[in-house]
């Protein structure tokens, strides 16, 4: 006689889509898609990727930086390169970088990108503690 093994209720990798209560599989749409992208180039360091060894903006790299211009504004190349690079479904419009006034060690992030397939123009904001 087999032995019933338990399992737990659903092992999946990461990536794996999980069917709803009626068995369908839901997908991102193209603005989601982009949007989750361009996340994940923003909080990927260059290594991290097996098989991509380049991927990622690697913004990491600036956690101990001083909060000034100078560094404001490599976090805004890299940012603008490494979208330019990766993300090919989007053209981007602006990415602006600015200290935060009432926490001088964190800085303001805005990306200003168009989906190119639709037209659509979306923004993404996050912020990014540095030291002093």
């Amino acid at each position: 006689m087999l032995e019933e093994k338990i399992f737990p209720e659903f092992i999946s990798w990461p990536l794996m889509a999980v069917p709803d209560e009626q068995g369908r599989l839901h997908y991102p749409n193209l603005e989601q898609s982009v949007r989750q992208t361009v996340e994940i180039i923003l909080r990927t360091k260059p290594g991290e990727q097996l098989m991509r060894p380049r991927f990622g903006a690697g913004l990491e790299q600036f956690l101990h930086e001083q909060n000034t211009l100078t560094t404001r504004q490599q976090i805004k190349e890299l940012i603008i390169e490494s979208l330019e690079r990766w993300e090919k479904r989007i053209r981007i419009h602006l990415v602006e970088v600015w200290p935060v006034a009432e926490l001088p060690t964190q800085v303001r992030i805005e990306i200003t990108y168009q989906i190119i397939a639709n037209g659509v123009v979306k923004n993404i904001g996050l912020s990014m503690e540095l030291e002093r």
